[in-house]
């Protein structure tokens, strides 16, 4: 999909001779940028069972505590990405990029020395705050470095660059649990925020929207809180595994409510946070779509494997890390090439695949237990990196060159907020249905225990093991139960991912464009050359 024309657009290159010689140079430190922002994350998958551990090893979080630990974060960025986006169309990405990273600095700083569940869902919150302002305009400042040819294979690297944040991530955090404190997996953060701010003040161009829109306070503020009544009427409903439960039902309700009121007034402003008219594009929609589905499934499987590989298998959080090297790796490899792939069979095929290798993967998760193979993890692992890299590169493609390249902060918002937006609702949903069958399963193994403790353990695998392990030989009994408990609910919660990814290739097969003709393609170049866009 091509940009719209323009009529006054300048022809021939638009990127500055000085800049564009150092093109690559200033990519690399914007996914240094990306890779804080990513890493983050994936450090905090293998960290989440410690944490979860009480006091003085953890800060004993329930298993909603740590999902709120992580959606805390995807909420606050996905909820301000857009106004980030303007803001750095407006201000300038440069400025924005700085004021992002700082404020992620301090925020990593802060949740490291956390002295309960709360300070650590209040400070990755801050960390949220920070990243929204980094991610879109990274991607908004590529656009703005490469000109339009050379510009898939930047974003092919940038994606790329998501692949080696994962890779980095879990064994960087194993390192660090095995011979640090919890919060030395936030710690990390600071030193290369300090790296990435120096690099970025000598190299790095600013840039902005000759006309950027005006702010969206109303917007912002109707769209963070009516995901966060959504996340959170989700995430209680797996709690109490009581989706039926009055609280559950009215606080999922006036969250939705308060999306369609998002929804309504964004349509009528004549300056919205989210321009609805880009999603007249069908394909621009599905683009979107898909990655908000691929999201929503892998957040939701990523949360629930590291449960797997170390409350059921036993491995460390280090050894956890060098497992998921494989999905890593895999992003690595093929996020470049991914490109090629597109030039040969086209975005609709290429995505399709990738989304059906995703619901194969996810359906391969029920056929684990608690002794099967490792090698069929690792192999289920780079099937799913293979798969994804072949989903994101073409459809960032779709999303970043469907728009003119003032707006790339724009666009670079649209795909991140969806992005975040699916992964924090694959954590909710998936995670509460998680929770709802791992407590459906281990119930009726409950009851010797004292009333008091029977719903806590109820609650998770690691509360389960917890409460067996104050028992002494009493609870021995609990161990066994509470692991095939976990591989049950592993197993339902694999099956409604995978049925989530099907979704999302039948969306793209359905609109997404196929591949174009030699003369669309000539077509297409020849009108690239007169609008310069």
């Amino acid at each position: 999909m091509t940009a719209p024309a323009d009529p006054a657009a300048p022809a021939g290159p638009r990127v500055p001779e000085a800049v564009h010689r150092r093109r690559w140079a200033i990519l690399g430190v914007l996914m240094m940028s990306l890779l804080i922002v990513v890493l983050d994350n994936s450090i905090l998958n293998v960290a989440i069972k410690t944490i979860s551990t009480p006091a003085p090893t953890g800060l004993g979080a329930t298993q909603s505590e740590l999902e709120w630990a992580i959606n805390a974060y995807t909420l606050v960025f996905a909820g301000l990405l857009f106004t980030a986006g303007l803001l750095g169309d407006r201000l300038g990405r440069k400025r924005v990029l700085l004021g992002g990273l700082a404020v992620f600095g301090i925020g990593s700083a802060c949740a490291a020395f956390s002295g309960s569940p709360g300070e650590l869902i209040t400070f990755r919150a801050v960390m949220g705050l920070g990243a929204a302002f980094v991610m879109p305009a990274t991607l908004a400042v590529l656009m703005n470095v490469f000109e339009r040819e050379e510009q898939p294979k930047a974003i092919g690297i940038w994606s790329g660059g998501v692949g080696l944040a994962i890779a980095i991530g879990p064994i960087t955090g194993g390192v660090l649990l095995d011979h640090f404190w919890w919060g030395s997996v936030f710690l990390i953060n600071v030193p290369i925020v300090l790296l990435a701010l120096a690099l970025m003040l000598w190299l790095v161009p600013d840039s902005r929207d000759p006309a950027p829109g005006r702010i969206d306070p109303v917007g912002v503020v109707l769209s963070v809180v009516g995901l966060v009544l959504l996340v959170y009427g989700i995430i209680e409903g797996g709690r109490l595994a009581d989706f039926t439960d009055a609280t559950v039902l009215a606080t999922i309700g006036a969250g939705l409510a308060v999306l369609v009121a998002f929804v309504v007034f964004e349509k009528r402003s004549d300056h919205p946070s989210v321009d609805v008219t880009y999603f007249r594009s069908k394909v621009f929609s599905a683009a979107i779509a898909a990655v908000a589905l691929v999201f929503f499934a892998l957040m939701g499987v990523t949360f629930f494997s590291v449960f797997y590989t170390q409350s059921v298998r036993g491995y460390s959080p280090l050894q956890t890390g060098l497992l998921m090297l494989p999905l890593a790796a895999a992003q690595l490899i093929f996020a470049p090439r991914a490109r090629l792939v597109v030039d040969r069979f086209g975005n609709r095929a290429t995505t399709t695949a990738g989304l059906l290798v995703i619901a194969a993967t996810l359906a391969a998760f029920t056929t684990l237990d608690a002794g099967t193979p490792i090698w069929i993890l690792e192999v289920i692992f780079f099937l799913m990196g293979t798969g994804t890299a072949h989903i994101m590169t073409p459809v960032s493609v779709v999303i970043m060159q469907a728009l003119p390249r003032e707006k790339a902060g724009s666009a670079s918002a649209l795909s991140n907020t969806f992005r975040q937006v699916g992964g924090a609702l694959g954590i909710a949903v998936l995670g509460s249905v998680l929770s709802t069958a791992y407590r459906t399963g281990i119930e009726d193994k409950l009851g010797a225990l004292p009333p008091a403790l029977r719903h806590t353990a109820g609650e998770s695998i690691e509360a389960t093991l917890g409460v067996a392990a104050e028992l002494g030989p009493r609870g021995e009994s609990l161990v066994t139960p509470a692991y095939d408990a976990y591989l049950h609910a592993m197993h339902v919660t694999a099956l409604c991912g995978a049925g989530v990814a099907l979704a999302g290739a039948v969306v793209v097969v359905l609109c997404l464009p196929g591949k174009p003709s030699a003369s669309q393609q000539a077509d297409e170049g020849a009108e690239l050359s007169h609008t310069g866009s």
